[in-house]
């Protein structure tokens, strides 16, 4: 028998399975913000747009996969998403892309917290410093300082 909804599946209770689905929430939360950074980025920032969401989706990719090994559906990608702040210029979409990088960075360090094993550990602290590292570039393009911080993902 048909269901006229799809089933959401359910967040994990294990803590470092929880933290990788909700990092995974976060990265098609990311992906789509990028579709609206596209969007109104000026075209000498093309290419910021293009690396982040290459990257952003191959990490979804490999964390689903890390979830099927262990027999759990990942996080569906929800039709929408509401953004957390209007988005009308090109410095808009920068300030959007680095909110959504600091974000992604927060859900990283979860994962890196909660990992019990050395590759979840490693899978997370990479995810961490590629979010780290676009937060930076993207703030560059705004022109502000800091251009980093000293622990992304926290308030440190």
């Amino acid at each position: 028998m048909t269901s006229p909804e799809p089933s959401t599946p359910t967040r994990p209770s294990d803590p470092a399975d929880g933290a990788l689905y909700d990092a995974i929430a976060v990265e098609h939360a990311t992906i789509y913000g990028y579709g609206i950074v596209s969007a109104h980025s000026n075209p000498e920032d093309n290419y910021l747009v293009s690396k982040s969401m290459a990257e952003h989706r191959d990490r979804r990719e490999a964390g689903l996969a890390k979830l099927e090994e262990r027999s759990i559906a990942g996080p569906l990608p929800a039709a929408g998403y509401q953004l957390p702040m209007q988005v009308d210029t090109p410095t808009d979409a920068a300030k959007l892309a680095v909110r959504m990088e600091e974000d992604a960075a927060v859900a990283w360090r979860a994962v890196v917290e909660q990992a019990t094993t050395e590759q979840d550990r490693a899978f997370g602290v990479a995810a961490l410093t590629q979010c780290a590292v676009a937060a930076a570039r993207w703030t560059q393009v705004l022109g502000t300082k800091p251009v980093t911080v000293a622990f992304p993902g926290g308030n440190e």
